[in-house]
């Protein structure tokens, strides 16, 4: 079932990105958001000499994949982690550095399609949204628990959503009534506060609210800020790392560490720029690289990717 209905992003692209990394024996690859293992068993199959080491925080996204990536046995090693952890992961499996790294970010198309997981807005369910089951607050929670200015704070900063006021208040004046538990109350009620210019652009009206929630309850953000520069620093020179992203807060964070890396930080009027100041990484990509229309005809869950790549090319010098 997992194979049939999961098309992975960008695939091609990604192998061809991460290739040149690892086609040596020993190299080692992260797929840093397993998921349902698309990606990790295309990277298997391309690179026979590569190890894969492959983080998830969904159990049953692990449950699985494993058995997806069982064929390849101790080539392949699952852990259940977030993907800030990649240092201490490696650290445990004695891996200093590694060749390769990939980022699919956003929510699997396993937890889109378990309706009582409650990520879709597309259908009733109940508001849960956790990729880790076992730990956190539900989106319910937050709905029902955080103060009216956070909640503003949250939609317009992770869903972009111009009409937080509104959508807020309609909350807060439900929530009294009683707790939310459910997704279909949530978007009859973001339904009814919007103004009709509003509900004519975009989609569904609900998308944006639905996407500050789930970046809220998983912390995506402040996870992300920590493990984009931390995967930077786990590739050994000429390692190479690929970040697909789906919405422009994700990418420009990428954006912002691949730039910072590639840059010259020497301060202005040198003759000699000192190794200290030269780039670590190199971009193999121009800006953010968007699936072709054959592919989002195909998978549609692809339309708002954007891939960025870089290569390590030098280590830091103290």
């Amino acid at each position: 079932m997992s194979q049939t209905r999961h098309v992975p992003v960008m695939l091609q692209r990604c192998l061809d990105l991460l290739a040149p990394a690892l086609q040596k024996p020993g190299s080692v690859v992260v797929d840093c958001t397993l998921g349902l293992g698309g990606h990790s068993e295309a990277m298997l199959k391309a690179f026979p000499e590569a190890r894969l080491v492959a983080l998830d925080r969904d159990k049953e996204a692990l449950r699985l994949s494993g058995e997806r990536l069982a064929p390849f046995g101790d080539r392949a090693t699952l852990v259940h982690a977030v993907y800030d952890e990649l240092p201490e992961v490696l650290e445990r499996l004695s891996v200093p550095r590694v060749q390769g790294v990939l980022f699919d970010l956003g929510v699997s198309s396993m937890q889109l399609d378990e309706r009582e997981r409650g990520f879709a807005y597309a259908h009733d369910a109940p508001l849960d949204m956790r990729m880790d089951q076992t730990t956190g607050v539900s989106a319910a929670e937050v709905l029902n628990t955080y103060p009216p200015g956070e909640l503003v704070r949250i939609l317009r900063q992770y869903g972009e959503e111009k009409q937080a006021k509104r959508i807020v208040s309609a909350i807060v004046r439900e929530r009294e009534k009683e707790p939310f538990s459910n997704s279909a109350r949530l978007v009859e009620l973001i339904r009814d506060a919007l103004p009709q210019a509003a509900k004519r652009t975009g989609g569904n009206p609900a998308k944006r609210t639905f996407q500050a929630l789930r970046i809220e309850v998983n912390g995506e953000l402040s996870v992300l800020e920590r493990a984009i520069p931390a995967a930077v620093q786990s590739l050994a020179v000429d390692g190479r790392i690929a970040v697909l992203s789906y919405h422009s807060l994700e990418d420009r964070l990428v954006k912002q560490v691949f730039a910072a890396g590639a840059a010259n930080t020497a301060p202005p009027g040198l003759p000699v720029v000192p190794e200290q100041y030269q780039p670590r990484l190199k971009l193999l990509t121009r800006g953010a690289e968007l699936p072709t229309e054959d592919e989002i005809a195909e998978n549609r869950r692809a339309a708002p990717a954007r891939l960025r790549g870089a290569q390590r090319i030098r280590e830091d010098v103290r």
